[in-house]
């Protein structure tokens, strides 16, 4: 049996080469919001993008850094994605954080 059920999606746009203390950022985050047990999380690589550098960013042949575009989208209810929120506050300057309601359907799945 199916249930629709309204949740939130915190998607985070940042750069394949993003660092955060020899890490990757979107490594970190995924650490982070494992810790904080939030439902469910995906790390999504893009082909090509853009964004406040004006540059678009794409799979590099002969570059030492990889820009191409990486998107980490984190899904749970409201108060939990706004819980975590802070736990983005060492990336908000180097990336772009985009919170929004969701409707999610789940086939004989467990409650997040």
């Amino acid at each position: 049996m199916s249930e629709l059920r309204q949740l939130c999606r915190l998607s985070v746009y940042l750069g394949n080469g993003d660092i955060h203390r020899h890490r990757s950022v979107s490594g970190e985050i995924l650490s982070r919001a494992d810790r904080a047990g939030l439902a469910g999380l995906s790390t999504l690589q893009g082909v090509q993008g853009f964004g406040h550098s004006a540059r678009i960013h794409e799979r590099p042949v002969w570059q030492l850094v990889d820009r191409t575009p990486v998107t980490v989208h984190i899904v749970d209810s409201e108060e939990r994605i706004r819980a975590f929120l802070p736990q983005l506050a060492d990336f908000a300057d180097s990336c772009l954080i985009v919170f929004d309601r969701v409707e999610v359907l789940t086939f004989g799945r467990a409650e997040t």
